[in-house]
């Protein structure tokens, strides 16, 4: 940093000082001037007490409280010339005990540094002026895990950096600041610059923040779903060997939306599949030929009074012209993750099934030897 010297027209370096070595304090100084000025942090911020040590069964005191213009509670945490190495931990603490926070103990919490700094003045009043004169009956305030933390220091050792570049990727909102101090003359100059997330990559690492954040929800939900259909169809198929069929008896429970057993022919199989809403049970002609899977189809369409008949009610007949493989079968409404429904979801299925297999299995062998006469030599 430099001093402009208009007289020479040149400019004279300053030199950076240590807090320590000009006498300067953390809580007497350095917390003093953020809280006259929090500005300085970049945004408009309402500090609402120093010093906060109202945590139950604990004498640990935070640095600075203070609301974000969204309502958000903000840990600050000042340090002189080093961070230190515990202290990203000792502001996640913080973050936690304030998550408990409701909005009556907030508005308590700021009435009493008010009664030292301003007497006279109202919390609720003075949140609800810088909360663009919103009802503070109608405010929400420190909602969910929205609590943020900022870190001050003149220099943050390379392990804290570290673990709040990797906890930003869990949606952790945290802010680092360098304070530099600098002299010239008998004058001192205070220089704060925010450093994580730099101004110009916030942006970005916002959204990686995001993007991180969805992927281990993704997989997490990814991991539960594949538990439940997995116990799913564990009960299914140990439904469906009562039927009197072995068309599943050897088919283990899997954890994919949909299990299939052969129908004795190849490329041909009964197929179970279940969705949030919906579930099935069908014929599925796959065979390598398209071709050959239209013709098998349309053979058996031919018997579709006879097949319905058999199976006791009307069946989905799905050419699926833009596809190879073809479906008969019968869905149902249900969502395979209530597990409530259950019970009528593999009743329906399994009876669908297995009047199904009954009904089809003749008409499919002579539909399949049609087809062998049917197709091009």
């Amino acid at each position: 940093m430099y001093k402009i010297d208009t007289a020479s027209n040149s400019i004279q370096p300053l030199e950076q000082k240590s807090f320590s070595s000009l006498g300067f304090r953390e809580r007497g100084d350095l917390q003093e001037w953020i809280a006259k000025q929090p500005s300085v942090l970049g945004e408009d911020l309402l500090i609402i007490q120093k010093e906060f040590r109202g945590f139950d069964e604990t004498q640990e005191r935070l640095d600075l409280l203070a609301l974000d213009k969204q309502g958000a509670l903000v840990v600050i945490e000042n340090k002189l010339d080093d961070s230190g190495k515990d202290v990203t931990w000792q502001a996640l603490k913080y973050a936690s005990y304030c998550s408990r926070l409701s909005k009556s103990n907030i508005a308590k919490i700021y009435q009493k540094y008010l009664n030292i700094t301003e007497p006279g003045v109202n919390a609720e009043e003075r949140i609800s002026e810088f909360m663009d004169d919103q009802d503070f009956e109608e405010l929400i305030l420190n909602e969910g895990v929205s609590q943020r933390i900022i870190m001050i220091a003149a220099k943050f050792r390379k392990e804290v950096t570290s673990t709040v570049l990797w906890l930003m990727n869990f949606g952790v909102h945290l802010q680092c600041f360098r304070a530099a101090l600098f002299a010239i003359d008998d004058e001192q100059i205070l220089h704060i610059e925010q450093i994580i997330p730099t101004q110009d990559t916030k942006d970005y690492m916002i959204g990686m923040a995001e993007k991180a954040r969805d992927d281990i929800e993704s997989k997490a939900e990814r991991g539960n779903r594949y538990i439940v259909r997995e116990s799913f169809w564990y009960e299914l198929i140990s439904e469906m060997n009562l039927k009197g069929t072995s068309l599943f008896q050897n088919i283990s429970p899997g954890t994919r939306p949909i299990i299939s057993a052969g129908a004795g022919i190849s490329g041909i199989i009964f197929s179970f599949n279940i969705k949030q809403k919906v579930c099935r049970a069908f014929l599925d002609i796959a065979q390598n030929e398209k071709s050959k899977n239209k013709i098998i189809f349309d053979r058996l369409k031919e018997s579709k009074q006879q097949i319905e008949d058999e199976f006791g009610d009307l069946l989905e007949w799905d050419r699926r012209d833009k596809y190879k493989a073809c479906h008969i079968g019968k869905t149902s409404a249900g969502n395979v993750f209530d597990r409530d429904q259950w019970k009528e979801m593999i009743d329906f299925m399994t009876d669908a099934m297995f009047r199904l297999e009954q009904a089809i299995k003749e008409p499919l062998k002579k539909a399949v030897d049609q087809a062998k006469n049917d197709s091009p030599k």
